[in-house]
C-alpha cells in the first residue's frame, strides 16, 4: 500500500468505539469493536479521498501525514 492514514481509536461512554482519521478533519466512524471502527474508518477515508478527487478538491497536503506518495501521485485516486 502506498500510504497509511493514522486512525485514533477511542471507546465512547456508551461502549461504542470510534475511529477518527487524523489527516482528514471530521472523518470518523463508529463500530462495536476497535477493529470494526478501524475497518469502517479505512473505508470511509478512501471514499472521502475519492469524492474529493472526483469533485476537483485537493487531496494533496496529506502525503506527509500518511507516510507515502498517495496524495502526491496525481493519478492515484482517479477512477
Amino acid at each position: 500500500m502506498a500510504g497509511h492514514l493514522s486512525i485514533e481509536i477511542e471507546q465512547e461512554e456508551d461502549g461504542r468505539w470510534i475511529g477518527e482519521i487524523e489527516a482528514l478533519s471530521g472523518v470518523m466512524a463508529y463500530g462495536p469493536t476497535p477493529d470494526a471502527a478501524r475497518r469502517k474508518g479505512d473505508a470511509l477515508a478512501v471514499r472521502v479521498l475519492v469524492d474529493r478527487r472526483e469533485h476537483g478538491e485537493p487531496v494533496s497536503g496529506i502525503g506527509d501525514r500518511i507516510g507515502g506518495p498517495m496524495a502526491a501521485s496525481p493519478g492515484m485516486l482517479e477512477p
